[in-house]
């Protein structure tokens, strides 16, 4: 297994202010508290980037605003983060790296990056959710951005009003927007009528935010994704179809092990072969599956809008449960990982999920920071 990254650089130059003062706040003891800076000395932030140069205030006077603000438009690459795969390998590896340098400033304590200070966010929420809705409020705010929460009762695509509409009406009053809903053509239409940036926060095809933030966890506790093992263990859902089209521009070995009839969707599968860039597996072997696993990966068996079907998938997915005998078969190595929200007892015992080795709640944190680079990316602050 590689090293963990040992050269990152921050973000976190201000105008006006010295090197020696930028320095101070990256003080050794805040830096050892990320292993995305295990190996790197405070000294290596005494000069800014030029990408991020001037780009945080520390408290200093800043120039006067022009009379009408340019808005802040991405250079590289697609304008929405719809799938994983719309992007290439060096972007995605670039803003989960600039996710862990965030994630390392906020978890200092300096709140003085503010790239998004004057800006909001319209969050569309026809599919309720804690951790979608909490990662993003707050991470937009602590980067100095107001995000506006609608629901189910406040909005509804292609039903109260045409998608098309929405999208314009929420462009002219939002810098960007985040939806988590039900049907995939319903994100594809809103990012194809909104002139701002969409976020994909979920729809019954992928999840992937989600991906982002697991990927990001990767690398914090085993050093990186690359040549390394996932096996997901369950339904063949928007997770699994995410997690192929990661497959298919980052190489690594990802084996979906599920029971008969609950498979991904075969052009997602075979649009991640025919890449050529990762190892893919489809399987009904759980325990040859597991072995040397790197991460065992679990959900729910039934999903949000499958509740009805539960006790049915309960009796198919009888022997897909991820216990303590499992990860044993897995190895010493092996991570747990969970997107959570978990039904402990059902897809994983209550032991595993509170195990050294699982990582599902530094995973759930992770959402907001992976989503944090992803809005910088977007938005290119």
């Amino acid at each position: 297994m590689a090293s963990p990254i040992s050269s990152l650089s921050c973000s976190s130059a201000a105008l006006a202010v010295s090197p020696a003062t930028t320095a101070a706040s990256f003080s050794d003891a805040n830096l050892r508290r990320s292993p995305w800076f295990s190996t790197v000395k405070a000294s290596s932030f005494s000069q800014p980037s030029a990408r991020t140069r001037g780009k945080i205030s520390c408290g200093a006077t800043l120039p006067t605003a022009p009379t009408v603000a340019a808005p802040s438009q991405n250079k590289e690459g697609p304008k929405d983060f719809l799938h994983i795969s719309d992007f290439d390998k060096d972007t995605i590896l670039s803003i989960l790296k600039r996710a862990g340098e965030v994630k390392t400033l906020l978890k200092s304590g300096d709140r003085s990056f503010q790239p998004f200070k004057g800006k909001s966010m319209a969050m569309i929420f026809a599919k309720p959710s804690m951790r979608t809705r909490v990662s993003f409020e707050t991470g937009f705010f602590l980067l100095g951005g107001h995000a506006i929460y609608l629901g189910p009762d406040d909005i509804q695509m292609g039903k109260r009003e045409e998608t098309r509409d929405v999208a314009r009406v929420l462009s002219g009053y939002n810098d960007i927007i985040m939806a988590r809903v039900f049907g995939h053509q319903d994100i594809l239409d809103l990012a194809k009528y909104a002139p701002v940036p969409v976020i994909n926060g979920l729809t019954d095809y992928n999840h992937p935010c989600q991906i982002m933030a697991d990927a990001l966890t990767m690398i914090e506790h085993i050093g990186q994704i690359e040549n390394t093992k996932v096996v997901y263990v369950g339904d063949g859902n928007n997770i699994v179809h995410s997690w192929l089209l990661l497959a298919s521009i980052v190489p690594f070995h990802f084996v979906c092990a599920c029971p008969r009839g609950f498979e991904p969707d075969e052009k997602t599968v075979e649009k991640a072969r025919s890449t050529g860039i990762s190892k893919i597996e489809i399987t009904n072997d759980l325990k040859e599956a597991v072995k040397g696993a790197d991460v065992i990966y679990s959900d729910v068996w039934a999903s949000m809008g499958q509740k009805d079907e539960a006790e049915y998938r309960k009796q198919c997915f009888q022997g897909f449960q991820v216990d303590e005998a499992l990860m044993e078969i897995a190895g010493p190595q092996a991570f747990f990982m969970h997107c959570l929200p978990a039904e402990r007892g059902v897809e994983v015992t209550d032991g595993v999920i509170e195990a050294p080795k699982s990582i599902v709640f530094p995973q759930a944190e992770n959402r907001m920071h992976a989503q944090n680079a992803i809005m910088l990316h977007l938005l290119g602050v």
